[in-house]
Formats: structure tokens, sequence, C-alpha cells
């Protein structure tokens, strides 16, 4: 009877199947890329912990002796799955199946994060990517994602971040409209006089107006008509005169160079901190992760 050992590996077990297909060590030998003198070695020192001999070897001819073909038959299909099952994990590696969930907010980290996953799709195009932009949570963790995206002021302490962009450059505007029967804001102060169209964050809190002169930071809470959570939408709402905007400065630097919108305040506004892709450090990294990690670093932090 053929006792199982647990010193046995399935290598020991794959140059068996292949010596008893081939009928021959130094064709099974280069089969599975060793020397004939290797293999010889690897089945003889199975067939001592097995107990019995597994083939019978002549200078001519090797064959399987009855408790080899039992043993064979009966570990035959068994390591064929492994093997497909080894090769299958290994191709998932390599080509990067599976799906990568990931939680965005707001147009500035979908405009930022948009180019990197198109290009990480193109590059890997078995991976699939799931990506939500609502709900205010941040724990990625708790409700299922790989990754996040949010300001890096926002990232929660036990998160890894990794920056996709630098500070965000922002900028006070108004319409020719609105602005020809008021004075134009001189201080960040003179804001409060003013009717302004505030940012909702995807926290609930309403976003604040940051300034800075010669080295002291301001943040003034505005007031106004219109409270929005979408920042396409503010830009409309300055252009159409009912109020003045805090915004990222991309948003508006078309509107800024046709006279649509006037800048205001320009020597007083402070940059918003970097957007950041971040994720969870008490886990391993998943393969699908790891390789969108890699492309941002390869592409590097990117400037509006």
């Amino acid at each position: 009877m053929i006792k199982a050992h647990p010193g046995v590996r399935l290598a020991d077990l794959e140059a068996v199947v292949t010596v008893a297909r081939c009928r021959n060590f130094r064709l099974a030998a280069s089969q599975l890329g060793q020397s004939r003198s290797a293999l010889s070695h690897t089945v003889a020192v199975l067939e001592q912990r097995l107990g019995v001999r597994l083939f019978n070897r002549t200078t001519r001819s090797v064959s399987l002796t009855e408790a080899g073909e039992v043993f064979v038959s009966s570990i035959n299909s068994a390591v064929a799955e492994i093997r497909g099952a080894i090769e299958i994990t290994s191709n998932r590696r390599a080509t990067l199946a599976g799906t990568l969930r990931l939680k965005t907010f707001g147009d500035v980290a979908r405009e930022i994060i948009a180019p990197i996953l198109l290009q990480f799709l193109r590059r890997h195009p078995e991976m699939k990517v799931d990506v939500v932009t609502s709900g205010d949570s941040t724990d990625i963790v708790a409700d299922g994602f790989d990754s996040g995206v949010r300001r890096a002021d926002e990232v929660p302490q036990d998160m890894i971040p990794i920056p996709l962009s630098y500070e965000l450059r922002v900028a006070v505007v108004g319409s020719p409209a609105y602005l020809e029967k008021r004075q134009k804001p001189r201080t960040p102060q003179d804001l409060l006089v003013h009717r302004c169209i505030r940012l909702r964050l995807p926290s609930g809190a309403i976003s604040p107006w940051s300034f800075e002169h010669h080295g002291k930071v301001t943040a003034i809470d505005v007031e106004g008509p219109l409270t929005l959570d979408d920042s396409a939408f503010a830009v409309d709402a300055a252009r159409a005169g009912v109020g003045l905007a805090y915004l990222r400065e991309a948003l508006v630097a078309s509107d800024l160079a046709h006279g649509r919108l006037v800048r205001l305040l320009e020597d007083r506004t402070q940059p918003l901190p970097a957007v950041c892709l971040y994720y969870s450090s008490r886990r391993n990294v998943p393969a699908g992760l790891r390789a969108l990690i890699d492309l941002i670093h390869e592409i590097g932090v990117q400037s509006e």
C-alpha cells in the first residue's frame, strides 16, 4: 500500500507523471527543463519516501510497476488540475483580469483620474473598473472599494495617499454684468456684502473661500442665493450673473480669456490641496490596484 508522505512536492509528482508519459528519462528531463540525473534522483527519492518502486528501469526501457500504474492513475488528473489552476492564476496576474472598484467625487477628481483610468484600461484590457462618484463616506474598506480619490486634506490618516496632482490654483470670478452695478471687492472681507455662489463638499460642509496675504491665511464664509455641489453648474451661474464664484482656475480659464468672466482678488487667492488616490494600509494590495499605482507613478503628478 502506498502511504502519503508530507515531504512529497508537486514538482515530484510532475516528474513521475512526465516520466510515465514519456517512458524515457532523457526525454522527460528535457520537457521538464532539468538534467537526466537530477530527474532520476527526484524519482528515486520519491520512491524511497513512498516505500515502493514506481518504475522498472533498464538501459533500454522504462515502464511503470503495478504500484506505479495505480499511483500515476490516481494523481494524473489532480496534477493536471493543479497545473491548470497555476497557469490560469499566472495568466490572470499577467493580464490583470478582475474588477477594480474606485470611489471618487466631484469634477476635479473625475477630470484628473479619468485619463489615468482610460490609459489603465488600454494597457490592461482584461481589467474592469467600477467608479462611484456619489456618497460622502471616506471609509473605502467598509464600503467595499479598493481605493478612493479625494483632496489630500480629506484623506483619512490610516490610509496611504498617492498624489495625483499639484495644489490646485483657484480664482474668484464674476461676470461683467454682475460687476457693472457693484464695486469690485478689494479685500476678502468685502465679499461679505456680495452675492456669492457657494459649493458644498462631499462631506456636506460648505467649502470656505480661503485667501492669503503676507503669510496670513483668511477663510471667509460667504453668503449667497445659490449653493451647489457641482462646479460646472457654478461656472454657468457665475457666467449668468447670479453672483461671484470661487472656482478652480482651469474651469474658468476660457471664460477669463474671452471676457465672459472677470478675475478678482488674484493677489490673495490661495491654492486648494492636491488630489490623491488613497488605499488601505491594512491589507495586501490587489494586483489591479498595484498596477494602477505603478501607472500613476509612471505618469507623474499632474498639473492643471
